[in-house]
């Protein structure tokens, strides 16, 4: 099968396209054939690993995915495809069954296929579980590979907010995979009223989301002495700020919360894949694409997504050639 091998830590070079053995399911896994996949701010994050390994968060990334190179070579958290086969001990899945699925600390997603484990069990602290679920009915799967990276991190961070309907939730940085999805679902799951922060050329798109307020960044770098928020998302991480940016995370209620999507690592549920397909067949959550490329253009892909600028999700597509 084809599959994008990380030959090491660096640039985008080092995403080379390679023939790889197909995996077989073992006993408790389920083989899917992909049909899409993401390039996620993680992905990137793990192809370039600048942090030095004596560095305390370079020396636990080192331990969880690898020191000189990724321990799984092939890179990819999310997935829209078909199980082909399931191990004997599977009983949630059969062949046939449209899926998608966040692979956590397994990773394998730049590839024809992958086999996850049907319930993923805790390795370690630092292991990431996989999680699989039916794909929703009215979704591509270009669009269903958009939803788990952004859905599942939103409503993590959603969740510690404890929002409660009418609060007042402002996102920071929502264009972007996480930013867009935790604008749909502070509005449509819980009722929440909606800012979103963005540059210009987003304002129109974070409103069709369903932000009932946006503001500019470009535009303004301060905010109204009488705003005051119940929750508070940076859906950009710790690394990027600015002026607006700290204004937003003090503009809280006596109660409010400001929190980071860098604010330690979610455990991803089945229980979220599920609200994620819920919502989307509602009409409640369409994912934002960007861009899709296929699977042989994963470098450029990744060049892009290290731009900074992209709108959502960039997504890959997965052409398999049956004759092989």
């Amino acid at each position: 099968m084809k599959g994008i091998f990380c030959t090491g830590y660096g640039s985008p070079e080092v995403l080379q396209l390679a023939e790889i053995a197909k995996p077989n399911p073992k006993n408790q896994e389920v083989l899917i054939r992909i049909h899409a996949t993401a390039v996620t701010a993680s992905d990137v994050i793990i192809r370039d690993f600048k942090l030095p390994v004596w560095h305390p968060l370079g020396f636990l990334m080192g331990v969880v995915v690898g020191f000189s190179r990724p321990r799984n070579p092939i890179l990819g958290l999310v997935l829209s495809g078909t199980v082909e086969a399931v191990g004997r001990d599977v009983t949630r899945f059969k062949p046939g069954e449209q899926v998608y699925a966040f692979t956590g600390t397994r990773f394998g997603c730049y590839a024809e296929y992958v086999c996850l484990p049907e319930t993923d069990q805790g390795r370690s602290p630092a292991h990431i579980p996989s999680v699989i679920a039916l794909k929703p009915s009215n979704m591509t799967d270009e669009e269903t590979a958009a939803l788990p990276y952004g859905g599942i991190l939103a409503l993590h961070c959603l969740e510690r907010g404890q929002i409660q309907r009418g609060q007042h939730v402002l996102i920071y940085g929502a264009s972007g995979a996480i930013g867009s999805s935790a604008v749909q679902i502070a509005k449509h799951r819980y009722g929440a009223h909606v800012t979103g922060v963005c540059s210009t050329a987003n304002v129109e798109l974070v409103r069709s989301l369903g932000a009932d307020e946006v503001i500019d960044y470009t535009r303004q770098d301060s905010l109204s002495d009488e705003l005051a928020y119940d929750f508070v998302l940076d859906a950009v991480g710790k690394k990027k700020t600015s002026n607006l940016k700290q204004a937003c995370l003090r503009a809280l209620t006596p109660n409010g919360k400001a929190i980071s999507v860098d604010d330690g690592s979610p455990r991803p549920r089945v229980e979220y894949l599920v609200a994620l397909r819920e919502m989307a067949e509602a009409g409640q959550f369409k994912p934002v694409i960007d861009r899709c490329y296929p699977l042989e253009a994963m470098a450029e892909a990744h060049r892009y997504v290290d731009q900074g600028h992209k709108r959502g999700n960039v997504v890959i597509r997965v052409e398999h050639n049956n004759n092989i």
